[in-house]
């Protein structure tokens, strides 16, 4: 048996208090779309392990690519030296992703991949002789990570990092899109944005957002004209557009990037998550060559960033393995599925007294309370129903995933119907 006492009492998990934890659940393996508890008991993970896990757990063919490597080598330093993993990997991400992105840098987690994007536009002004190009505007609602970099591009007011606000570089802030998915995009809507680039785009080297899918900022899908705007105002004002595709990256909203549901392409873009299939931490920042040319040809002659563990090879034959499985499946047919089968059988809960919204899109389907929920108690329902999933404040939402059958959604959207729809 596990050591829970130890855990409670020494070990801390995210967003969680010593003083008074949250109970945890000990986890023994994982196979297919099931975590299974130290008792036995299998869950359906409707969160792919926080979007990473897209072809389940325990798949063979990730399993082989990383016994293949280890017997190779693990790790080795990408200073000065390279190898096949790599390069193959930047090969695949050039090729998949939109044009004009050419040029890769491989980090350590998606904060870090956040981290690099915002170096690269500062230092990419830096060198254009622009230094009072400083500042970033950010959405609200908006969440890029919990380093001090991304952190400063959260929203300051309703996401998760006030407590450090003095702390943090102040940038500006438009509010969050209105829009819905499926909704037109007018001058309005795009108004205050616009008036905030307008005035201080001399001193904004890049405009930041995670493109139609705003993730732990509250899980909201906004329309593709409001991002094909952003891209034409930061093409009016001379601005950089990062695209943050950490949690959309690799078909999670219908498309293989969210970018290509309003067809454009950032200058720098940011890849976590699901790039190696849940496997092993890794990440990207892919840029023009507008931008690596700029920063290359400024005054430090190079980009001042070098993470111990870039390129780690393990993780890159891994990520290798887990898009050559992706795109040999027909994921788009496997996200079509689960987005129409979440539309309809998440839809009974549009009635239910508590709550105030549900909305699906790809392989992401949120329920929206009237109310906070109790954490501890919903997912002590929910375990007990054989699913696994993590609400927050008012969402409870599920990304499963794509490998799951029929059967398991069924059972998953069925037991958030039954629970939620009790719920006041």
């Amino acid at each position: 048996m596990m050591d829970l006492d130890f855990d409670k009492n020494h070990i801390w998990h995210p967003y969680s208090s010593l003083i008074n934890p949250p109970p945890v659940y000990p986890i023994t393996r994982a196979e297919g779309v099931r975590i299974y508890l130290e008792d036995g008991r299998g869950l359906i993970d409707g969160m792919s392990s926080w979007w990473s896990t897209m072809h389940g757990y325990n798949v063979p063919e990730l399993n082989a690519a990383m016994q293949s490597q280890m017997e190779k080598m693990s790790h080795v330093m990408f200073g000065g030296l390279t190898h096949e993993p790599a390069i193959e990997l930047c090969k695949k991400l050039v090729a998949l992703t939109p044009e004009p992105l050419r040029k890769v840098f491989l980090a350590d987690s998606g904060s870090v991949s956040v981290e690099v994007a915002i170096k690269m536009a500062l230092q990419y002004w830096h060198s254009q002789g622009k230094p009072e190009k400083s500042k970033l505007l950010a959405l609200r609602n908006g969440y890029h990570g919990d380093t001090f970099g991304a952190m400063a591009t959260c929203d300051p007011v309703n996401g998760m990092h006030h407590l450090f606000a003095s702390q943090l570089t102040q940038h500006l802030f438009a509010p969050a899109p209105q829009p819905k998915f499926d909704e037109p995009c007018s001058h309005e809507d795009i108004g205050e944005l616009a008036k905030i680039v307008e005035e201080n785009h001399q001193q904004l080297a890049a405009v930041i957002l995670e493109p139609i899918v705003q993730g732990a900022g509250g899980m909201r899908f906004y329309s593709p004209e409001y991002l094909r705007k952003v891209r034409e105002l930061c093409d009016q004002y001379d601005l950089l557009l990062i695209a943050d595709e950490i949690a959309t990256g690799f078909g999670r909203s219908g498309r293989l990037f969210a970018c290509e549901h309003a067809g454009i392409s950032p200058d720098i873009l940011t890849l976590g998550k699901a790039l190696t299939g849940g496997t092993m931490t890794l990440a990207a920042t892919l840029c023009t060559d507008k931008v690596a040319d700029g920063i290359c040809s400024g005054e430090a002659g190079v980009f001042m960033h070098g993470p111990t563990f870039m390129g780690n090879p393990l993780a890159c034959a891994v990520a290798n393995a887990s898009i050559e499985l992706l795109l040999q499946r027909d994921w788009q047919q496997q996200v079509n599925n689960i987005e129409a089968q979440l539309r309809e059988e998440l839809a009974p809960l549009k009635n239910a007294k508590g709550v105030a919204d549900v909305r699906v899109l790809g392989a992401i389907g949120v329920v929206e309370m009237k109310n906070p929920v109790d954490n501890k108690t919903l997912q002590e329902q929910l375990i007990a129903r054989g699913v696994w999933l993590r609400p927050f404040g008012k969402l409870v939402y599920t990304m499963p995933p794509y490998v799951i059958s029929k059967e398991d959604l069924s059972q998953l959207t069925s037991t958030m119907v039954e629970v939620l729809g009790n719920l006041q």
